[in-house]
């Protein structure tokens, strides 16, 4: 069962609004201001600050509601990294996903040497609150030396052409990198894939594998679920 929705006492404008607004941005490759042109298009009036306040403060309890809910994560877990350049300095995005695809957690660092490794797996350790069978990482000598010390009890492939499970999941934000011209700080850049990881994969079923008929029975429900997280599905109904 999920938690309680957010509270949204205080802001003027009802839950339909603010969580459509946050689902378009971290859906699609918007900006703020492309986000509020939209909805002026439909009649709302709401800046595109005002919009960027919503994402900051309800992005995230969204995401975290809607990872609540998944079904329990496998037990084969695929590690990777990609670098970032912010300010320009390179940083490194770590992920890992389960061999479904489900994005199990992501964290942004400046190094990808054996400490950074360990961090990484011990986050993912107590955010997940499970082991898993095998890991799948590329041949990154930093993942054998913290996969001793942080796991040393499971079973870990390094092979090429196993690990493309989360080298795909990667692309969606670098789609988003691209359309936001990079990100601005390490903190902002946490913040943002955190939330993202959590809300786009839910509304990106894997579509190649299904009819269209069963797509949008697929989606229907995960739309039904965001109203829920949101909040959205408990307003009452007018006659």
């Amino acid at each position: 069962m999920g938690s309680m929705p957010p509270s949204y006492k205080g802001h003027r404008y009802p839950v339909e609004v603010i969580s459509h607004c946050v689902w378009l941005y971290f859906r699609f490759p918007l900006s703020f201001r492309e986000v509020a042109e939209l909805m002026l298009q439909r009649g709302v009036i709401v800046s595109h600050e005002t919009i960027r306040r919503w994402c900051l403060k309800f992005g995230q309890s969204y995401a975290n509601a809607l990872r609540r809910r998944r079904a329990r994560p496998g037990d084969k877990w695929h590690l990777d990294e990609v670098f970032l350049t912010i300010n320009g300095e390179r940083k490194y995005l770590w992920r890992a996903v389960d061999q479904d695809g489900n994005v199990l957690d992501v964290l942004v660092q400046s190094r990808r040497h054996k400490a950074a490794a360990r961090r990484f797996f011990r986050r993912l350790l107590r955010g997940i609150g499970a082991v898993p069978r095998v890991i799948v990482t590329d041949k990154l000598r930093s993942y054998r030396a913290a996969h001793r010390e942080a796991m040393p009890s499971v079973e870990r492939r390094s092979h090429k052409g196993l690990n493309n499970r989360a080298e795909n999941s990667h692309q969606p934000t670098r789609q988003r990198e691209r359309a936001m011209k990079g990100f601005r700080s390490t903190g902002g850049a946490q913040r943002f894939l955190s939330a993202f990881s959590g809300i786009s994969p839910h509304f990106r079923p894997r579509r190649h594998l299904m009819t269209a008929s069963g797509h949008r029975a697929e989606m229907t429900v995960h739309f039904a679920i965001w109203k829920q997280v949101t909040g959205a599905a408990h307003l009452p109904t007018t006659a």
